[in-house]
């Protein structure tokens, strides 16, 4: 559909034709606020408006009225709730909600709020502090008439958020319009379509030189601002486009404050970009439930973000070491031959991953091992174990027309019952296998059933299952808990990935998944990687911004395939780059986790020019694993991602909320990846002295220093004098090797002259 330019139909979604049967209706000045229980309750009138383009009431229409909810939450947090007759939220008490998203931290709970008058028709809303956590201006707009070609405002919604209390306000968009009837966003309004309210949307207002950052896994410039995104996973099919893997309803602005729509819906979020003066969503469905946090810096933002939706557990010390992987290797033999030369090379590494390759059929999915090629999977797994590999397994969540386990999952309704069932080979894009349907995980039975398929293997030694896909689900099904497919799939990826995260626990002691889609409260089921990126070097910078993004949307680990997942221009039979193999290597090592992945041969061995660097920095990976594993633990607590963004630590600096290719590593390492083939890159310091890691020169920063000279063995990275990094004293060959009580210290000093590589 062509733009118009025009808010009811670019951001509403009306018919520009007029023609549908729609209607739009916007909050009023409410006509009550009281305090129930502690809760604010307002009683909202909505007025229809005629359907036209000028916004215009239509008074022959009564109004609607509906109930408009604000509570307090300790943890700096306001909450923002009208249900529309929407009966499960309109069923909630208030603190908790039986969803998949909220996972309240234990410490977490409301405190109440009071209403009084402050002066005719303005109240303020107060806590028990006495300090003020939101305002209702009910007062006429003041106006000093000298026409009357247009018409007065109509009634409008003017409640201001203090979710710190007395500052730091966050406006609804009461007055987002050129003349009254050409309005650009609504604070609160509702759109009915054939009878029904299909939708809902709420703005705030925001400043002209407001940043935005977070909303999932974003492939673009750090600065959100001026961006509208769709909130619907689908497969990304890269790096380098709107497609969105992870998809989370939160964001975070400069004037530090996050927003988090609590919704599962298939949703609009707009940044500055249908209005500069509004962030809006819209989502599909009759509510909105909106948290605005507070916090005084980002990091406690995103911590208050995650003590209503939840914290990463930690990770078993080898999932942070090397994992080798190829799509895909297809015989017990060739996966031990792989093993084996990587220890007798002294190549370290931890997991190696079978892909697509491990069954009877190259992706046909039924959980068990090809008997030809694996004849004894439990020895060929125990034999790995016994060498340091653990091992990680590929499957989906659908089931193929060809597996054996179809009649079963049909019978059962494991799979969700698809009654005009038609050809669909949606489930993958590098295959011609037809997927019967998806895994119904709203249904109890078929997760056990699921979970006994991934205990089999489990219980042969695999320590890890890769939940591949999940973006999408089966739209034509009828799913166990009686929700439509529009309002299960973008929250299928928790529910898919809790239940082998779960049993994964159970038989391992280790939770740990290997995911690529996710949503809000995902975090709570590492870990997750970036998707199928190009072997490029946009494929590589896209990687990088949008680990960035997942990492301001609540998420402590993730990964990305090294060095990209396809090659170009075709696609699984390109060749690699030497240089590019490097880079990504030298990035990967400064990343929460570090496995190699792709549609041809990953092996460092494999290019022979490279092979000595690319062993000197996976030793160096081996070095740094104390200090890994104490940031990892850190961020299981804290609202620190391990891979972060400049403005974590340095907020103030407005430069930082533009830069997308330089990051924090934990608390020490800052990083500049070279993604060139000029061995060359600008190079931003914030305030302080710096030491390069790798040569011990001292830098100033504060300023930029423009077309660095980086030798391709070499990565700037940048530590402040007097940092301590603990660190492993021994080459080893996997973390088995490991007794981390033996950390030894490296102390950024006078003596420092560059950590060595050889």
């Amino acid at each position: 559909m062509k733009q118009t330019n025009y808010h009811l139909f670019d951001f509403l979604d009306f018919d520009p034709q007029l023609q549908a049967d729609e209607s739009l209706w916007t909050a009023c000045r409410p006509t009550r606020i009281e305090s129930i229980g502690g809760t604010i309750e307002m009683e909202v009138p909505f007025q229809r408006q005629l359907l036209q383009n000028d916004m215009q009431a239509d008074t022959d229409a009564p109004r609607e009225v509906h109930r408009l909810q604000l509570r307090l939450y300790n943890n700096q947090t306001l909450r923002l709730t009208i249900t529309l007759g929407h009966p499960q939220l309109a069923a909630q008490t208030g603190d908790l909600t039986n969803d998949e998203m909220l996972s309240y931290e234990p410490s977490v709970h409301t405190l109440p709020l009071q209403v009084r008058l402050a002066e005719q028709d303005l109240y303020e809303v107060v806590g028990d502090d006495g300090r003020i956590y939101a305002r209702l201006d009910n007062r006429e707009p003041v106006l000093d008439p000298w026409s009357d070609l247009l018409p007065a405002p109509q009634e409008t919604l003017a409640l201001t958020l203090y979710p710190e209390g007395n500052d730091k306000a966050v406006h609804l968009s009461a007055y987002d319009h050129f003349s009254p009837p050409r309005y650009d966003a609504l604070p609160l309004a509702y759109v009915r379509r054939n009878g029904r309210i299909d939708s809902t949307t709420l703005s705030v207002e925001c400043l002209p030189d407001e940043c935005f950052v977070g909303s999932g896994e974003r492939f673009t410039k750090m600065d959100l601002s001026g961006r509208t995104f769709q909130l619907k996973n689908q497969d990304g099919q890269g790096v380098n486009n709107r497609r969105c893997y992870k998809n989370v309803p939160f964001c975070m602005s400069n004037r530090m404050y996050g927003l988090f729509y609590h919704t599962s819906a298939y949703s609009k979020l707009s940044l500055a970009d249908h209005s500069t003066r509004s962030v809006q969503m819209l989502s599909e469905e009759p509510q909105m439930d909106l948290f605005v946090i507070g916090g005084e810096v980002p990091e406690r933002i995103q911590y208050h973000y995650r003590q209503l939706t939840g914290f990463s557990p930690m990770l078993p010390l080898w999932s942070f070491g090397i994992w080798m992987s190829r799509m895909s290797y297809f015989s017990a033999d060739e996966v031990q031959a792989i093993c084996d030369r990587l220890r007798r090379e002294h190549y370290p590494c931890d997991v190696i991953h079978l892909d697509t390759g491990w069954f009877r059929t190259d992706w046909l999915c039924e959980w068990k091992f090809n008997e030809e090629r694996f004849p004894d999977p439990r020895g060929f797994v125990q034999g790995l174990l016994h060498d340091g590999f653990r091992v990680s397994l590929w499957q989906l969540p659908y089931v193929a027309e060809e597996a054996e386990q179809l009649d079963e999952a049909v019978a059962h309704q494991y799979i969700a019952p698809r009654p005009n069932r038609k050809s669909n080979g949606s489930g993958s894009n590098f295959s011609t296998l037809d997927y019967a349907g998806t895994i119904d995980f709203t249904n109890p039975e078929a997760v056990e059933w699921y979970q006994g398929l991934l205990r089999r293997l489990l219980d042969l030694g695999v320590t890890c299952i890769k939940t591949d896909f999940g973006e999408n689900i089966h739209m034509d099904a009828h799913y166990h808990d009686g929700r439509t497919p529009e309002q299960l799939n973008n929250i299928y990826s928790i529910l898919y990935q809790r239940s082998a995260w779960e049993v994964t626990r159970q038989v391992c002691g280790d939770g740990i998944v290997w995911g690529r889609s996710a949503w809000a409260g995902g975090q709570r089921y590492p870990l997750h990687w970036g998707g199928d990126s190009a072997h490029s070097w946009d494929g590589m910078a896209g990687s990088l911004k949008g680990g960035l993004h997942f990492g301001l949307s609540g998420f402590s680990f993730w990964s990305h395939d090294v060095p990209g997942f396809h090659s170009l221009p075709n696609f699984m039979n390109s060749p690699l780059h030497d240089d590019i193999y490097v880079r990504w290597t030298q990035f990967g090592v400064f990343t929460s986790h570090m496995r190699y992945h792709g549609t041809c041969k990953r092996e460092p061995w494999e290019y022979p020019a490279i092979a000595p660097i690319v062993r000197r920095w996976w030793q160096l990976r081996y070095r740094l694993m104390p200090y890994i594993v104490q940031q990892a633990e850190q961020c299981t607590h804290s609202g620190y991602p391990m891979v972060r963004a400049l403005l974590y630590h340095h907020p103030d600096d407005v430069t930082v909320w533009h830069i997308d290719d330089e990051y924090y590593f934990g608390d020490s390492f800052l990083v500049c990846p070279v993604m060139n083939s000029d061995n060359r890159r600008d190079i931003y310091l914030p305030e302080g002295e710096w030491v390069h890691f790798f040569t011990g020169q001292k830098w100033q920063g504060g300023r930029w220093y423009k077309q660095v000279e980086v030798p391709l063995e070499q990565m700037p990275v940048f530590v402040h004098p007097g940092t301590v990094i603990p660190v492993y004293p021994d080459q080893v060959e996997c973390t088995d090797q490991m007794d981390l009580s033996r950390q030894t210290s490296l102390v950024i000093d006078e003596e420092f002259h560059g950590m060595k590589m050889d």
